[in-house]
């Protein structure tokens, strides 16, 4: 009974453990994010990271490493970028919400317009970062473009994040703490779903070699057969020439 219990294959025993990996993965970003300016390598090493989990590759804690690692560089330039441009769409609502000038109900309205773009290309930029090698402007546009071509994933996206930062805006000291503890890393294993749905959109599948039939199998064992005969036999005359040079000698 317990072996079944605690067996590898037991669907709640594994369901256990991949809470435990997000948990142990959330932990890790936390971590690699303190520096304020890392947060945009450890977002694209915990996206990497809840990816491998869903196909069980490799191991959480060398995974999240091997991403922050290869993607620092470029992940900390996409991090600064976005965070300059979200101070200046702060910077932008609040101005033209608190000034009377004509027209600044608009250009309020083109603000709100510019800030739900850039909260779509932050919701995906890292996860590109994670799973294609590109360069920084390159992967920015994609970041642009993949959420309009794929919607249903995007408004999925959307809510789960809008449904986290609400509950944690709205309610008690518990669900922060819940949240920075394991909240971010299960819903990165979440978001990693639709990533992969994305993904697999663009990433052109490997055609498997059509099974060869009884006959074409058949001829490929002789021909074989045959290469190996010849093989020994050049091999026998190459050595007899050899014995009968050095018996002349």
């Amino acid at each position: 009974m317990l072996k079944s219990i605690f067996s590898p294959d037991n669907p709640v025993f594994r369901f256990f453990i991949k809470i435990g990996y997000c948990w142990w993965l959330n932990i890790l970003w936390l971590a690699t994010s303190l520096p304020i300016i890392t947060i945009g390598a450890s977002t694209t090493a915990l996206i990497y990271s809840c990816s491998k989990l869903h196909s069980d590759d490799g191991y959480p804690t060398v995974n999240f490493f091997h991403s922050f690692k290869e993607n620092f560089k470029q992940a900390t330039a996409i991090w600064l970028i976005y965070l300059a441009a979200g101070a200046l769409l702060a910077v932008s609502l609040i101005f033209w919400n608190r000034s009377g000038m004509p027209g600044g109900l608009v250009l309020q309205g083109l603000a709100w317009a510019l800030t739900l773009f850039y909260v779509m290309s932050l919701s995906y930029v890292f996860a590109i970062q994670s799973k294609f090698v590109n360069p920084v402007s390159r992967t920015i546009l994609y970041s642009f473009v993949l959420p309009l071509k794929n919607l249903k994933e995007t408004a999925l996206i959307l809510i789960s994040i809008g449904a986290v930062v609400y509950f944690n805006v709205t309610t008690v000291f518990a669900v922060n703490f819940w949240t920075m503890n394991l909240g971010i890393g299960l819903l990165t294993y979440l978001l990693t779903v639709f990533y992969i749905n994305v993904f697999n959109r663009y990433i052109p599948k490997q055609e498997e070699p059509a099974p060869l039939s009884e006959e074409e199998a058949e001829r490929a064992v002789d021909e074989a057969a045959d290469n190996l005969k010849k093989m020994f036999e050049e091999r026998a005359e190459a050595e007899a020439a050899a014995d009968e040079g050095n018996n002349q000698a």
